[in-house]
């Protein structure tokens, strides 16, 4: 069924951008200055803008979906932010297949976002329904 196996390593790497900051903002409606606002974010703890945490939830899901095949649904994430994230950093996303319940079409993925700096950022685990649906097909048994 999985076009992966336990064990499986992949990292997809990504530079977080101003643009991409601002466009999370519109989406989500989370415009706190701490991200948005280089003047305010000079007087924080972080002394500069600092991007939205959930970025790395997109990215994950994004490495999720590009790395381990179409047709995945994403069931579950656990997320610990551990670090900042700065405009401009940039971020590699890797996953490791830690469990596989092919009898159930449930994979269970380490995630971790480092900086290119090899400082970790947000450390997780995914639980995915594996599988390559059609856009016509409807699974049958979607939840566990």
């Amino acid at each position: 069924m999985a076009n992966f196996k336990v064990g499986d390593k992949v990292m997809v790497s990504v530079q977080v951008t101003d643009q991409m900051v601002r466009q999370f903002a519109e989406l989500s409606g989370d415009h706190n200055p701490i991200h948005l606002d280089d003047e305010y974010a000079k007087g924080t703890r972080f002394g500069r803008r600092i991007a939205h945490g959930m970025i790395c939830g997109a990215l994950i899901s994004r490495a999720l979906a590009t790395e381990l095949g179409p047709g995945g649904i994403y069931l579950s994430q656990n997320l610990k932010f551990l670090n900042p994230v700065f405009i401009d950093d940039t971020l590699n996303i890797e996953l490791h297949v830690a469990a596989l319940r092919e009898e159930k079409g449930i994979g269970t993925i380490e995630t971790v976002v480092k900086k290119s700096t090899g400082e970790t950022c947000v450390r997780g685990k995914a639980m995915i329904r594996i599988g390559k649906f059609s856009k016509t097909e409807i699974p049958k048994k979607f939840f566990f």
